[in-house]
């Protein structure tokens, strides 16, 4: 029986000697070699008692060895569930005992403080380091080169993602082995992935973007990628020659552009920028255009299905979209309450179906059935229009939606009004509670540098361009946005904050 997602991704990679991986030190790891080392873990894996259908939890920086972990679930078929480094021993907590995960691989410095919580919740320990070393690689040494790959189908599970949980508890995304080749096979082709692309690589891994999307890609189309442990803007634009293609959040463009070496020069071989993860502001688009002749491409996705939309290769990359629906995809506006299908041009919540959306939630059948309909549309919680081309627009989530004397205000509409004001680099517009409209708009603003806002000014020039009730009625100015580690801005920590605005 074969194992489609290792056999496509890794197993037809064995003996390659083409460049797979150029790490931060300066090696150069094959494809053969990747693949035999990931073997060995694979090896370790099954001798420390995993077997098909197993959780593993790994709380891991990023190295080829954290990479050649994931490879070495897929081969034994073991359920990978990649955490964010910045998850705290209470939510590592919850992630495992939630799993059920019979192994837990952290960094040794945090063994002493996570292995009580581990071994509380049944799970075996072993260390991973950001340099390769610990006690699990020390374990993969003494083992085989060679692994029999566990059989498994489309359908069987190969990884967990939990969603970031900032309304309630996480939540473990279930993904099949099929749901993640389908999405890589499609972006391979849709952005037109070759051998011949180098792919330079700044994204954390325990995150879709930068393990499912970008490595997945990689490994299907045979080239090879500049393998960075986190974005740093010098060694970015070092590595950039040597790159093709590249993919990030939108602060790893601002970053650049706020460096003069980056111009047209420095970018000549590349043939390819993309960005998702948050949302890309029009004016970035704009300058990075004036400054590399290269247009961005923007995309949309989820933990719960990849990617469903992306703007075209060839053709029309319209700025404050995120494309048309990808091969395979099938994308709809609906009405929030009754789930009626909307016409084109109206705001909606999107829902998506295709061999990309998830199984469901683990151990959560209601949320399961609340959000995955049975016809295998999922409602993704995002608001957002379809325009007569078929690009989509997101507007804002549908828990960020401000309804303020009865009237419904988009914060997407709002923010690009501000984001046109003189002196504003960016803007978060929140609703929090109201005595009189139930709730009223806050627009939390970031300043571009050296310069001042002025709030009255700013507030003159909406009354021009936004209705009453659409417009702040407070302002906010900070030196920077709350974001995640992919760059989101977290509006339920700035409600949190100004949450006592009106009171």
């Amino acid at each position: 029986m074969a194992n489609p997602l290792y056999d496509r991704l890794f197993g037809r990679h064995a003996g390659n000697p083409a460049p797979f991986l150029h790490t931060d030190c300066g090696e150069t790891i094959s494809y053969a070699e990747f693949v035999r080392r990931a073997a060995r873990l694979a090896n370790a894996l099954t001798a420390l008692g995993l077997g098909p259908g197993d959780r593993l939890a790994a709380q891991i920086d990023k190295s080829p060895e954290a990479l050649m972990l994931y490879a070495a679930c897929a081969q034994a078929g073991v359920v990978f569930l990649p955490l964010n480094t910045a998850y705290t021993g209470a939510e590592i907590t919850y992630f495992i005992e939630n799993s059920g995960a019979a192994l837990f691989v952290c960094d040794g410095r945090t063994r002493d403080t996570l292995a009580p919580i581990a071994d509380a919740a049944g799970a075996r320990v072993e260390t991973l380091n950001g340099d390769g070393t610990g006690s699990l690689t020390d374990l993969a040494a003494s083992q085989p080169d060679t692994f029999d790959t566990a059989p498994r189908s489309d359908g069987d599970l190969a990884a967990l993602l939990y969603t970031s949980g900032t309304t309630g508890r996480s939540k473990g995304a279930m993904l099949s082995q099929r749901n993640l080749l389908s999405n890589a096979e499609t972006l391979a082709a849709h952005w037109s992935f070759t051998s011949d692309d180098v792919l330079l690589h700044a994204l954390p891994i325990f995150h879709t973007h930068g393990l499912f999307v970008a490595t997945n890609v990689m490994l299907l189309a045979g080239g090879s990628m500049i393998f960075l442990p986190k974005f740093d803007l010098d060694r970015m634009i070092a590595e950039m020659p040597r790159a093709t293609t590249m993919m990030g959040v939108p602060t790893f463009y601002t970053r650049l552009l706020s460096d003069a070496r980056f111009d047209r020069d420095l970018t000549a071989g590349m043939r390819l920028f993309i960005s998702g993860s948050a949302p890309l502001l029009a004016e970035t688009h704009r300058q990075f255009e004036d400054r590399t002749g290269h247009r961005i491409m923007e995309r949309y996705g989820m933990t719960e299905t990849n990617m469903n939309t992306s703007n075209p290769y060839d053709g029309d990359r319209r700025a404050g979209t995120v494309g048309l629906a990808l091969p395979g995809v099938e994308l709809k506006i609906c009405d929030p309450e009754t789930g009626a299908t909307l016409p084109q041009g109206e705001i909606g919540v999107i829902e998506v179906r295709g061999e990309n959306v998830f199984q469901g939630y683990w151990q959560m059948p209601e949320k399961t059935r609340e959000e995955l309909r049975a016809d295998g549309f999922f409602i993704t919680g995002d608001l957002g229009m379809i325009d007569a081309d078929g690009y989509v627009t997101i507007v804002g989530r549908g828990k960020d939606l401000v309804i303020s004397g009865g009237f419904n205000v988009y914060p997407k509409e709002v923010e690009d009004a501000l984001d046109q004001q003189p002196g504003v680099l960016e803007s978060a517009v929140i609703g929090v509670p109201h005595p009189d409209f139930g709730e009223g708009v806050v627009a939390v603003l970031v300043p571009q540098p050296g310069a001042a806002i002025d709030t009255g000014a700013l507030a003159a020039a909406l009354g021009e361009t936004l209705a009453k009730y659409k417009q702040p009625k407070r302002f906010v100015v900070v030196d920077e946005l709350p974001r995640n580690t992919m760059g989101k801005v977290q509006k339920n920590a700035l409600r949190e904050t100004y949450g006592d605005s009106f009171t």
